[in-house]
């Protein structure tokens, strides 16, 4: 029992609780434009024999984001919008608190540099965040495939919330169908996490020269800096995003891809490469908004835990 105490008064201890209150910033501030990413991100159900003319396949095609939104609302209610949100929520403190945790971690131990009051080399930070990607596919993977089900669901949904879907899933399909998705998760994640951290660290550099020593920016810089990291890690890895929201919402039963090379064929065949970027302005709107508020949430705990604790010892050392 002492050791949650200790291990919260170090800096690996600040470094996990400021991760997991920016992970959940993130979350509240983002989940409605994840959803509509999603559901932008699904094929278009079988065409239907009737459909002839130019109007009727016009009908078909898939909506707009604004168009979509718009009908969410209008028929299932605006919290439609943050179905699927518990999932993610109730995982994405100790996710980001990990994420956070072994990036500092690994981007201190691959740096070449023997000074420690220096910053990260640019290299390591690549690295580590390829390295953490990597890493955190383990706990995202499922909370990933339980978050795309329930925000699928029609109105009239079966599953009660994500434990039950969690459940349901295990039962019908064991472990490997908790993990699908598994693969082409880290082939995303890995190097759009090296993206991600470089682009932050190297923006809020370029954006307030001397911080990244300091650590002196403003709230403005780390909301810039977060929201460009994020919109460059999606540019990146948005196409393996496609195949994987589509692999992780198939039924099981039937499914209609076999693997990510033929869900990247068949979904390029039937509905042409622009496929692979549907979504991408609603994906980029929720990264800059999202990871704004993350690495905001995450630099301003980070810094009250430094200072309370500094406070603190010297209370100690004063009686």
């Amino acid at each position: 029992m002492e050791f949650w105490p200790e291990f919260l008064a170090t800096s690996g201890g600040h470094e996990f609780v400021a991760g997991g209150v920016g992970g959940m910033a993130g979350v509240l501030a983002g989940h409605p434009l994840d959803t509509l990413r999603v559901r932008l991100q699904q094929p278009p159900p079988p065409a239907s024999p009737g459909i002839t003319t130019p109007a009727a396949r016009l009908a078909a095609r898939p909506p707009s984001a604004v168009a979509l939104l718009r009908g969410i609302v209008r028929a299932e209610g605006p919290s439609a919008l943050y179905r699927g949100m518990a999932a993610p929520l109730a995982s994405v403190a100790f996710q980001n608190a990990m994420v956070f945790q072994v990036y500092a971690i690994l981007s201190r131990s691959l740096d070449s540099r023997t000074c420690t009051s220096e910053p990260p080399s640019y290299t390591s930070v690549a690295l580590a965040g390829i390295g953490t990607g990597a890493l955190q596919t383990l706990i995202l993977s499922p909370v990933e495939l339980v978050k795309i089900k329930l925000q699928l669901e029609a109105a009239g949904r079966r599953h009660r919330g994500p434990a039950d879907m969690a459940r349901d899933i295990f039962r019908r399909e064991g472990l490997r169908g908790i993990y699908r998705g598994l693969t082409v998760t880290a082939l995303r994640d890995a190097p759009s996490h090296g993206v991600y951290f470089w682009t932050y660290e190297y923006a809020r550099e370029r954006l307030h020269p001397g911080c990244r020593r300091t650590g002196q920016e403003s709230l403005g810089t780390m909301l810039v800096s977060g929201g460009l990291a994020g919109v460059a890690s999606w540019v990146c890895c948005y196409p393996l995003d496609v195949v994987k929201s589509r692999l992780q919402a198939q039924a099981q039963t039937h499914p209609r891809y076999r693997g990510v090379v033929d869900c990247f064929r068949k979904s390029v065949r039937e509905e042409g490469f622009p496929v692979l970027w549907r979504g991408l302005g609603t994906a980029v709107a929720r990264a800059f908004v999202v990871n704004g508020a993350i690495f905001s949430a995450y630099e301003l705990a980070l810094r009250f835990l430094v200072r309370n604790n500094g406070q603190t010892m010297q209370v100690m050392e004063e009686h």
